[in-house]
C-alpha cells in the first residue's frame, strides 16, 4: 500500500479557490458553484495520492519540482489547474489554482511558497 501525501495549499491557492468558488456562484448559481467546489476539493484530495498521479504532467520550464493536473477528472468536468510540487516530509505543495487558458508560466513564481 503506498502511503497518503498531506496536502498543503499555499496562500495564493486559498484565494485562488475562494475566488474560483465566489465566481462561479455570480455567474452559475449556488448548485455549480457547490458542483465545482467539490470538483477541486476531489481534484486536491487525489494529490494524496503522490506526484506520480496519473494525468500529473512535469513543468520543470515553471520551476524544479512544478507539476500540473487538470481538474477535469473520472467524469468531472473542469476548467482548471492545480499547479504542485512534492515538498518533504511527503507533503504536496498546491501553489495555485489557474484557469487553463491563462498563461501558466506567468501566473507562477518558481520561488512560491505555501
Amino acid at each position: 500500500m503506498n502511503p497518503v501525501w498531506r496536502i498543503r495549499l499555499a496562500e495564493q491557492a486559498e484565494l485562488d479557490l475562494f475566488g474560483i468558488t465566489v465566481w462561479t456562484l455570480e455567474n452559475f448559481g449556488d448548485q455549480q458553484a457547490q458542483k465545482y467546489a467539490e470538483t477541486l476539493s476531489l481534484a486536491i484530495e487525489a494529490l494524496e495520492g503522490g506526484p506520480e498521479i496519473v494525468g500529473a504532467i512535469a513543468r520543470e520550464d515553471m520551476g524544479p519540482g512544478i507539476r500540473i493536473l487538470h481538474v477535469a477528472r473520472q467524469g468531472r468536468k473542469g476548467r482548471h489547474f492545480l499547479v504542485f510540487r512534492a515538498a518533504p516530509e511527503q507533503t504536496m505543495d498546491v501553489l495555485r489554482l489557474i484557469h487553463d487558458n491563462m498563461d501558466l508560466i506567468r501566473h507562477v513564481s518558481p520561488s512560491q511558497d505555501t
